[in-house]
């Protein structure tokens, strides 16, 4: 099954909670937060307030993806606050095997993401105590860019390793995720879409934009 997972980062600010909730009704099983510190990536936005204002509003998964030097010193706060999902930067970590295992500690799922630059072999050796893998298909920092086509390959090269270890563990992509774009990714072998600016737009609802998004995969 191909999920798809909205990144409130194209929502509009002023109304996140609203914009969670036409995600759930939507029936979405998750919705991505986007935390940047303005060093890892130039924007600043998000932070465990955001999260835990969320929490109780919607009953899907939050998914927190941490785009910020040092995540470990933050795991716990965003787990306190209500996060079902944490995804930490294979190039933010000092130690990604530590990192994730700490986010498995706390009782939710550990994810781990890798920037396009981002050589596979970076996170080959933690695939069996990460619970979540995302592929970038943009540089992270922005809503709205260009998919990065090069970033194909390195989908397909993911899912051949999983394939070969016997793994279901969903590989997610994050970046430029459109209705063109969507059924590349799923070629590839990506299962989970997490779309922004192609889910909140001012072209159609949440739900007519998922919907858009799942008949796009299927033609």
């Amino acid at each position: 099954m191909i999920i798809i997972e909205p990144s409130i980062l194209s929502a509009d600010f002023a109304r996140l909670g609203e914009a969670a909730k036409e995600a759930e009704v939507a029936g979405v099983r998750a919705i991505q937060i986007d935390v940047m510190d303005g060093r890892f990536v130039p924007n600043i936005n998000f932070g465990p307030g955001v999260v835990s204002a969320l929490r109780p509003l919607v009953k899907i998964t939050l998914d927190v993806h941490l785009m910020i030097v040092e995540p470990e010193r933050y795991l716990g706060v965003f787990a306190e606050a209500g996060a079902d999902r944490i995804i930490v930067h294979q190039e933010a970590c000092v130690n990604v095997h530590r990192a994730l295992e700490t986010i498995r500690e706390l009782g939710i799922e550990a994810g781990v993401t890798i920037n396009p630059g981002t050589p596979l072999n970076a996170i080959e050796e933690v695939l069996d105590i990460a619970d979540f893998i995302q592929i970038m298909t943009v540089n992270p920092g922005f809503g709205g860019q260009k998919f990065i086509h090069s970033q194909l390959d390195k989908i397909r090269r993911l899912r051949r390793i999983l394939n070969e270890r016997s793994s279901h563990i969903p590989i997610a992509v994050d970046g430029g995720v459109d209705t063109t774009t969507a059924p590349l990714v799923v070629n590839a072998g990506a299962t989970v879409l997490v779309a922004g600016s192609s889910v909140y737009n001012s072209s159609g609802t949440v739900a007519e934009n998922v919907n858009a998004l799942i008949k796009s995969i299927h033609l």
